[in-house]
């Protein structure tokens, strides 16, 4: 998996320590929403089942870096 360095630093975080490189590769591979940034960088959101909880990732405008991963918690689901 690419990566940046600021994925990197954020990433130990203590906010963050627990996401598990196969989540960020589910939401990477198996989004449940996308959306394009105005500076070209890609959102993707999917619901990891083990802690019930959305998932970003942030992907430079390669659509191959990850730049940044979280657990979203302003994300809804569309109805």
């Amino acid at each position: 998996m690419k990566h940046t360095q600021y994925f990197l630093f954020t990433r130990e975080r203590s906010d963050r320590q627990g996401i598990k490189d196969e989540w960020i590769q589910q939401v990477f591979h198996f989004p449940e929403k996308e959306e394009i940034q105005s500076d070209g960088r890609i959102r993707r959101w999917a619901k990891i089942e083990e802690n019930q909880k959305y998932l970003r990732i942030v992907l430079l405008d390669d659509g191959e870096t990850v730049h940044n991963a979280f657990f979203d918690r302003s994300f809804k689901t569309e109805s």
